[in-house]
């Protein structure tokens, strides 16, 4: 007796007893059953031809040791967890980062907010710091998020930036080690500095304040190839002492319209800065951020940059990472949260082509051919 179909792929009921059954389906009474008859079994798909796999840390292990058996592949096992700890204690692979031939003072600057300033800062640092190289941290943001996403406590009664600006004390009086990255250190920003624009007023050389201390605490002997200062999102006299404090100026810029509307304000106030204050300060580096290749506008806004700066802009950009923006969350940066991510790979990328720009020229051309 044949079923009809209900029209939801499932029989109609009928009045089928277990004898009208074909034998050999293991039903009661059917009796025993042939045996079966070999079929072709298909062959299984593999998760990963319909699903994008993200890499992971024991992934770019496993092709730095040029292994494509995929035998790292899965981040769960012991030797991926193993691999993937070395990645974030000694750095992603890749040829050793050039050192300057002298330290470099560069200072992060902004007044749009939101465009990536501190992570910038941070994660470049930690690129750094992570390929041999000693760099120092100068959070003057009052907000502080640079010393949050290099885990510095930054609690009021913590020694900080302002008391080196305001009440006079020196570098080595407030500088800290940070925990998870060798050879990087951070002067941390407290509350206490969200006044300092009014403080500094009334003081004598109120616009170099930083620049004496960095100067006095460098010919201490303490040497760093690298000393990034994170500015807020102003140009008030705290950009303005970090304009003068440093040598050399990276702007981020968001790849989207607004950035672009107050960059033409900052190049004035560097240009000020230069004329009456620090004839040596230049531009040398932009870094276009929270780049989003789906979009027309990130790709018009990143071709108009290059267009008008030309190779001060960096041919890395960072894009939108979901990544980058959790690592603060656990007081670390996306370098040592999460090494093999998108984020981590860019600032990796960008932190090359700025050890490599600075580096002298021999140096610059013998890490370059390496990489070749």
């Amino acid at each position: 007796m044949t079923a009809e179909s209900t029209g939801l792929g499932w029989p109609e009921q009928s009045d089928t007893t277990d004898q009208d059954l074909p034998h050999g389906l293991g039903w009661p009474g059917a009796g025993p059953s042939p045996e079966p008859t070999a079929s072709p079994v298909e062959p299984a798909v593999p998760r990963e031809t319909a699903v994008h796999r993200v890499r992971t840390a024991a992934d770019i292990v496993a092709e730095a040791a040029n292994d494509t058996t995929g035998g790292l592949a899965d981040p769960d096992t012991p030797i991926a967890l193993e691999a993937a700890a070395a990645v974030r204690t000694h750095g992603l692979t890749g040829p050793p980062f050039p050192a300057p031939g002298s330290t470099r003072v560069m200072v992060v600057a902004n007044q749009k907010g939101g465009v990536g300033k501190t992570t910038t800062t941070v994660n470049l640092a930690a690129a750094l710091a992570l390929n041999d190289l000693r760099v120092l941290v100068v959070d003057l943001d009052p907000q502080g998020n640079a010393s949050t996403a290099l885990g510095i406590d930054r609690h009021a009664d913590i020694p900080s930036v302002y008391d080196v600006l305001v009440e006079g004390r020196t570098i080595d009086e407030v500088v800290q080690p940070v925990a998870d990255v060798p050879r990087l250190w951070c002067v941390p920003a407290t509350i206490d500095l969200a006044g300092a624009e009014i403080e500094l007023v009334s003081l004598v050389a109120r616009e170099s304040r930083l620049r004496k201390a960095l100067t006095a605490h460098l010919q201490d002997g303490t040497r760093y190839d690298y000393v990034l200062i994170d500015c807020p999102p102003s140009l008030g006299l705290l950009t303005v002492n970090a304009l003068v404090g440093g040598d050399e100026v990276l702007i981020p810029i968001q790849c989207e319209y607004y950035a672009l509307e107050g960059l033409s304000q900052l190049l004035r106030n560097i240009d000020l800065v230069r004329a009456h204050l620090n004839p040596d300060l230049a531009v040398s580096t932009i870094l276009l951020t929270m780049y989003d290749g789906r979009t027309r506008l990130a790709s018009q806004v990143a071709e108009e940059v290059r267009a008008h700066f030309g190779n001060v802009v960096l041919r890395t950009t960072i894009p939108r990472s979901v990544r980058i923006s959790e690592a603060p969350s656990y007081g670390q940066t996306v370098l040592t949260y999460d090494p093999g991510s998108s984020g981590a790979l860019s600032y990796r990328e960008a932190a090359w082509e700025l050890a490599v720009a600075g580096a002298p020229v021999t140096t610059a051309q013998a890490a370059m051919e390496e990489v070749r």
